[in-house]
């Protein structure tokens, strides 16, 4: 965290002055009923033991009335008036942020996970909101009640109102400094050992049956442990110090009223203060150091929106794309020429390739797995930044243009792809806005959905759970496959898309797809429907090790042709049981 950093981070908040001042305002009258409740009743308490005619008490009485009133009315709406600061401001800040990450470099935001992207977003965004009602609006109702507290105080007994100040001083500016100097750093492990649980979390919530598979469950839990260990040794941390800012509150307290009846005792008797005035001197303190009992959580607070900031505004700080260009034609080529792909930070794990996709041309890139068919589909999509060789589109080079001029024109489909908690057509709306009822329903019998699609309870309004668990990974795929083809992109980038299927569902999904009219890019580990395409890549130990159609890599590839070999023996095989 550097200085600054989460004054910057409420100035993107946008806080409308007039409201906040209209909020400070009404907490400031809220709390002023609790101090003066507290004066008048101690005057009325204190007067009618001496007995004197009912009607010298009646504006008394209405008026403790009117302040228990008052306080709970003034609280409501400073609630109403706080919140709605608030929660404008959190929606600014998250739909600047939204806007942000919908510009930068696709690099910046693969390097987290997904569970720290949404605490980011989500959780963070908020806790950088909270310091409105729970940070600045308490410091400065405690300012201004503490103050005119202070000089109604000095018109009484001056004493007692000098020593309310010096009270008032201790509770307000000493114990939220000792508290916030702990939780300077104890909050901001806190907030990192959260995200970090959230982040484990979601990954065991989503992807339990994979991590279960690939034998990382174990490790993943242990992970969540240690994050929740860590949280609860941060909390641990400042509990000694929250503990020490409260006793100093409850200690400023004490030394007010006992010198208010110190000093005032003996006024009484020397008759500077009448008997009905020491009771208001004495109590009245008790109500004004209720401001601040909020400052220490107050300074905490701060702390903890200003951990959150740091995290926010480092996605805010991720470079940025380029400033939006023309793309060029409206039927733009995508040119590798020596590519090498590769994770940043990582080495390359493709090298060497040579690529000319436009309109009316299909291509498949086939090999093992793990030889890094997906890293080089991100890749040629721009989501990923080119470890060597040259990537243009509409003969400008990528890492020059746009995120909104490369999604213009391609549009890549990625099995981890999202499925929003919502129908299925505002899902498939994700890729074009104004997808109509009649063009969902084409596209799903396009990629042999129709039949579900009539088996769902509300059609097209059916909702679907989030990221699609109440539907199976054959039809989540088919889904992703049906959104990415109602882009307008001219360019298709699949990455196995018909992945969970069965061999004859799977190889018709694929043949259709490579006679797609627009440019078509298919990864598929499906060797048996490649005949549709005009050309077939051989990915192999990081290099395009042969390449060509499909009957020609079958003649010349002796590992292309052993594994099309195992397809068809496993399908025949698949298709002998079935009968």
């Amino acid at each position: 965290m550097t200085r600054g950093t989460l004054r910057r981070a409420i100035r993107l908040l946008d806080i409308d002055p007039r409201r906040l001042a209209l909020a400070l305002l009404l907490g400031t009258l809220a709390l002023g009923c609790g101090v003066a409740l507290a004066a008048v009743s101690a005057w009325l308490i204190a007067r009618a033991s001496q007995m004197p005619p009912v009607l010298q008490l009646s504006v008394a009485t209405v008026a403790v009335r009117a302040f228990g009133i008052g306080r709970g009315v003034l609280r409501y709406l400073e609630r109403l008036v706080s919140h709605d600061v608030a929660l404008r401001g959190m929606t600014q800040l998250r739909t600047t942020l939204y806007e942000r990450l919908a510009t930068a470099r696709p690099e910046a935001l693969l390097r987290l996970r997904r569970g720290d992207l949404l605490a980011r977003v989500g959780a963070d965004v908020d806790t950088v909101g909270d310091v409105v009602v729970r940070g600045l609006l308490p410091a400065g109702v405690a300012t201004l009640l503490g103050a005119g507290t202070v000089l109604a105080m000095c018109a009484f007994w001056l004493p007692a109102g000098l020593a309310l100040a010096g009270c008032l001083l201790l509770a307000g500016v000493a114990a939220p400094l000792v508290a916030a100097r702990a939780a300077r750093t104890t909050e901001r492990l806190a907030l990192a050992s959260r995200a970090d649980m959230t982040a484990t979390a979601l990954g065991l919530l989503d992807d339990s049956g994979p991590l279960r598979v690939g034998g990382r469950a174990t490790d993943e839990l242990a992970a969540l442990r240690d994050a929740d260990r860590r949280l609860a040794a941060a909390t641990d941390a400042g509990a000694g110090a929250a503990a020490l800012a409260a006793g100093l509150g409850q200690l400023a307290v004490g030394i007010a009223v006992l010198v208010a009846l110190v000093t005032g005792v003996p006024a009484v008797g020397a008759g500077l203060l009448s008997p009905v005035e020491l009771a208001v001197v004495v109590l009245t303190p008790l109500a004004a150091f209720e401001a601040t009992a909020m400052l220490p959580a107050a300074a905490i607070q701060v702390q903890r929106s200003r951990a959150a900031a740091a995290r926010i505004l480092a996605l805010l700080d991720a470079p940025a794309a380029p400033t939006p260009t023309d793309c060029g034609p409206a039927d733009p080529p995508l040119v590798a020429v020596d590519l090498a792909a590769g994770w940043p930070g990582a080495p390359a794990v493709v090298e060497g390739l040579d690529l000319d996709l436009h309109a009316g041309r299909s291509v498949a890139i086939v090999g093992p797995s793990g030889t890094g068919k997906t890293t080089t589909l991100l890749t040629l999509a721009g989501l990923l930044p080119r470890r060597d060789g040259s990537l243009t589109l509409g003969g400008r080079d990528v890492d020059q243009l746009s995120r909104t001029t490369v999604v213009g024109a391609v549009v890549v489909g990625t099995e981890d792809a999202h499925v929003f908690g919502t129908t299925v057509l505002e899902n498939l709306r994700v890729a074009r806005g104004d997808v109509t009822e009649a063009d969902a329903v084409a596209v799903l019998a396009r990629v042999g959905l129709d039949g579900w699609l009539a088996g769902l309870p509300d059609g097209l309004d059916t909702l679907l759970g989030p990221d699609a668990r109440t539907v199976s990974g054959g039809e989540r795929r088919r889904l992703l496959v049906a959104r990415a083809l109602l882009s307008p992109a001219e360019l298709l980038l699949l990455d196995e898309p018909a992945e969970h299927l069965d061999p004859d569902r799977a190889d018709a999904l694929v043949t259709d797809l490579l006679a797609d009219p627009r440019g078509v890019v298919v990864v598929t580990h499906r060797l048996t429907p490649l005949g549709a395409a005009d050309e077939v890549l051989w990915l192999e130990d990081g290099r395009i090790r042969a390449r060509g159609t499909h009957a020609e890599l079958t003649a010349s590839t002796p590992g292309y042709r052993e594994s099309l070999d195992r397809e068809r023996a496993d399908q025949d095989r698949e298709a002998e049981r079935a009968r």
